[in-house]
């Protein structure tokens, strides 16, 4: 009694063409699949969400010191001033 015979999803098939139009089915079958992978990668993306990570153990990278050094004014060319 509840479940569905062979008939009766015959006659629901013929009832959803009638109503759709063939044309307009499998645009809606591909719209439909479309929906589907949105949504079950959205559960997955909320689901790795409330998952707490395990620390990553990074290595230290060694710092670049950003210093720069003046030119000495021997490496411009320029000779230097001694007093007389």
């Amino acid at each position: 009694m509840g479940s569905l015979s062979p008939w009766h999803w015959a006659i629901l098939a013929v009832v959803v063409v009638l109503l759709f139009g063939a044309k307009k089915l499998p645009d809606a079958a591909r719209s439909l699949g479309k929906s589907m992978r949105i949504f079950k990668s959205e559960i997955r993306e909320m689901q790795t969400e409330h998952k707490p990570e395990a620390p990553s153990i990074e290595t230290p990278q060694p710092v670049q010191s950003q210093r720069v050094d003046p030119p000495s004014t021997t490496e411009q060319g320029h000779t230097e001033a001694r007093p007389a």
